[in-house]
């Protein structure tokens, strides 16, 4: 589930020096693999592959298949909740909005840099006919939400288990980074005004006679943009019904993490399996490698060997684990986004050719 808005670069944006915009298109996903093959041979440097094998085979097939079951659940679940956040936007069914979440897990795991939730956005915006920063304030309000019930997550994991003192900090900055985002989030609700929307409409169609530089002026109209858009969405009923939702989301999630754990043997806890789960949640968020590969066996291990697990035991489970919910993503992701009638090139091209054109069409 993922979790930020990459920007346009991250994807080919438009609009730079070709050196400039060559170095940022090799630095970046560098970064992110070397960080991948960093934590890979932390994982498995002191790891006896033998004992891993044997592990793998012991897999009970009929866990691992509800353990599936649970994860695609699971975002059908986030297909419900962006179709209510999106209302304000359009009407969007939860099949599509699914769809487009699919494709959007596909590029993540064949692009680097959380590229899928560009891709997503885009899907939806052409299906809906609207400007790509139309849909932004929803994936941000879901970035909210998700951030909401994590930290009320790790809050019970701390009262009830002993954990390390680094993730214990990690919480408390996630707790301090959302609370701003949240306060944020009531200070533009607080501002909607009915006739600050009109006027805004109206002066959107106003040719702009502004000498303010134009990069200056864009990133401010799309600012503008967003704001009213998180402003649409408000405290609806919509709203409440997306924040359930996003806890349904994160309870299959984790339950489907923790399945996997009891098909390969490790008969720990639903409680332990949530909170090895929300590290791993919280330590993939930020953007890497392709597939998290790399990050997701390195926090998985750790999240283990907090409660005992050898680490040998945990290697062999972090590979288990990924391979079993990443190979579903692979395949319902690639019918998705063939089903969209677009494929990666073209959104990166098409994507690249709104920015190139302005503020006006994005």
């Amino acid at each position: 589930m993922d979790e930020q808005q990459p920007d346009v670069n991250k994807l080919g944006g438009a609009g730079d020096t070709p050196s400039a915009s060559s170095k940022r298109s090799w630095l970046k996903p560098a970064l992110g693999y070397l960080f991948a093959a960093v934590c890979l041979v932390w994982v498995f440097h002191d790891v006896d592959v033998r004992d891993v094998w044997r592990h793998v085979r012991n897999v009970n097939p009929w866990w691992v298949a509800v353990a599936i079951l649970c994860d695609v659940l699971g975002y059908v679940c986030q297909g419900v909740r962006w179709s209510l956040l999106l209302r304000p936007v359009g009407r969007v069914s939860t099949a599509k909005s699914t769809q487009a979440i699919y494709a959007g897990l596909f590029t993540n795991e064949a692009l680097p840099l959380k590229a899928g939730e560009l891709v997503r956005a885009y899907l939806i915006a052409r299906w809906l006919r609207v400007k790509l920063s139309a849909i932004v304030p929803s994936m941000l309000v879901e970035r909210l939400l998700d951030g909401i019930w994590l930290v009320f997550g790790l809050a019970l994991a701390m009262i009830f288990l002993p954990l390390p003192r680094n993730l214990l900090e990690a919480g408390d900055a996630l707790g301090i980074v959302l609370v701003i985002a949240t306060g944020m989030f009531f200070y533009v609700i607080a501002r909607r005004s009915k006739t600050t929307i009109a006027t805004a409409a109206v002066n959107e169609h106003r040719p702009r006679e502004s000498k303010t530089w134009k990069p200056l002026r864009s990133m401010s109209a799309m600012v503008g943009r967003v704001a009213g858009g998180v402003q649409a969405i408000g405290l609806s009923r919509d709203t409440y019904l997306a924040f359930a939702a996003s806890f349904v989301l994160l309870l299959l999630q984790a339950l489907s993490f923790w399945l996997v754990m009891y098909a390969y043997g490790l008969r720990r806890s639903f409680f332990v399996g949530a909170v090895v789960f929300l590290i791993v949640h919280l330590g993939t968020a930020l953007p890497n490698a392709p597939a998290n590969i790399g990050s997701y066996q390195f926090f998985t291990v750790v999240g283990l060997t907090l409660f005992g697990v050898d680490k040998t035991y945990a290697a062999g489970f972090s590979v288990v684990v990924f391979i079993l919910l990443t190979l579903p993503l692979w395949l319902l992701g690639f019918v998705a986004l063939s089903r969209s009638g677009t494929t990666l090139l073209t959104v990166r091209e098409e994507i690249s050719r709104l920015y190139a054109g302005g503020d006006e069409r994005v």
